[in-house]
């Protein structure tokens, strides 16, 4: 499950005057919430790839309920769902129910985009993942359900902590630290191009969870507008110490960022990262150009950070929204009752998929490759719900600062007091 990067919408202001159902339609490419006995899903193409038994499931219970209702799924690929989202809302056709990543959402909702839900209809509404839930949330409104998550957790070579003389995974910051030195003493002493981390500079989410633990933050609100606090004492500690880790424990390019973390991993020189569960699967498959011959020799752990609790992670995952110009909203709404109810995340947990909810979380075994994930789920974060973080992330602007950081080309305070600055430009724009 790839982080859900979101993408400022670019026709999102024709959207302020469509908040209402009633628009007709149907029949362009993409659509169908016009169509008599038709209801038109958008999901992304993870369903397709990683629990199509659940879509079939679900897609045969609602049929006993709506026997003469046609549900059409179209998968998505993230990389163009959100422009060929856009295309569609301008126009009439549009689908019933899409897919969004967590932090892709607050635009859409801002601007009228989905229509309200009311979450007393949907099982579990009261434990779902506050990353997920209050992505869906403005104004006392819901507009959008949680579908599932995915939390980063510490993924190590089981090899070399055995050669390191390391016993069993990290269960504190200390024991951290202290596997950490290990790693490097015995296995980076005549390999320089061995990580005991594998921290790369440019990769913020891992950053920000310093951030997070160390009680600091991205932005704040203040008022009715937003404003960065990466400048403010708790975020510079917190990224402080994530700067001296990669001075210790880190040698590679301090200038890339995660995006062929499992290929990287995958060449053997690195003890531990800091990553999605299925990247240690991808670091042993030569198709994300993992080797092949450590398959099995990874494991995960519960990443703890400096405050005495577990790091906070980022909490990727998906929500599934009702546009507002859709003609079947009751109908999508039972669709996607169904797609979350208790019974459908059960089957994405035996997916290896986290589920929408803190309740559930119990339910994944603690012993699998995907039961630290939970432990780590409960500490999730979203990214700011501000109106122009969107503008935030397409400017790049946290991975520039953290490369300035990493680098040594600018010191901790200078480079978030530039990140704060550049961030209030256009952190409260629509």
């Amino acid at each position: 499950m790839a982080l859900r990067m979101s993408r400022r919408p670019a026709v999102l202001a024709l959207l302020l005057s469509v908040t209402t159902a009633g628009c007709g339609g149907g029949g362009t490419q993409g659509g169908g919430s016009g169509d008599d006995g038709k209801l038109t899903v958008w999901l992304a193409v993870d369903a397709r790839e990683s629990w199509p038994e659940l879509v079939d499931s679900v897609n045969e219970r609602f049929a006993e309920k709506h026997p003469g209702v046609e549900v059409d799924i179209q998968y998505q690929q993230w990389t163009t769902k959100n422009q060929k989202l856009d295309a569609v809302l301008a126009g009439r056709g549009v689908p019933d129910v899409v897919e969004m990543g967590n932090s892709e959402t607050t635009n859409y909702i801002i601007n009228g985009a989905f229509a309200p839900l009311d979450p007393a209809g949907f099982e579990q509404s009261d434990q779902w993942l506050p990353a997920l839930s209050d992505a869906c949330e403005s104004e006392g409104r819901t507009y959008c359900v949680p579908y599932y998550a995915g939390a980063r957790v510490g993924v190590y070579r089981t090899d070399y902590f055995t050669e390191a003389g390391i016993d069993e995974a990290p269960g504190s910051y200390p024991e951290l630290i202290s596997a950490l030195d290990r790693l490097k003493d015995s296995l980076g002493a005549d390999n320089p191009n061995f990580s005991a981390l594998y921290l790369p500079g440019r990769y913020w989410s891992a950053a920000m969870g310093f951030v997070k633990d160390a009680g600091g933050e991205m932005a704040v609100k203040d008022g009715d507008r937003w404003k960065g606090a990466l400048s403010e004492p708790a975020s510079v500690a917190g990224l402080t110490t994530w700067k001296g880790l990669i001075d210790t424990y880190y040698r590679g390019d301090r200038a890339k960022d995660n995006g062929d973390q499992p290929a990287v991993v995958g060449q053997g020189r690195v003890g531990v990262f800091y990553g999605n569960t299925w990247e240690a699967e991808a670091a042993a498959d030569s198709r994300s150009g993992g080797d092949p011959k450590l398959k099995g020799k990874f494991a995960t752990f519960a990443f703890p950070g400096p405050s005495g609790k577990l790091l906070p992670p980022f909490l990727g995952g998906s929500t599934l929204a009702v546009p507002a110009k859709s003609t079947q909203r009751e109908l999508a709404s039972e669709w996607i009752r169904l797609f979350t109810d208790r019974q459908s995340q059960q089957q994405l947990i035996e997916a290896n998929t986290l589920p929408n909810n803190t309740d559930q979380l119990a339910d994944v075994a603690a012993g699998g490759i995907n039961g630290p994930a939970a432990q780590a789920a409960t500490r999730g974060w979203v990214t700011p719900l501000a109106p122009g973080w969107t503008s935030v992330e397409k400017s790049n602007i946290l991975p520039e600062m953290l490369e300035r950081i990493a680098t040594g080309k600018a010191s901790v305070q200078e480079a978030t007091r530039e990140a704060d600055e550049r961030i209030d430009e256009v952190i409260n724009e629509r």
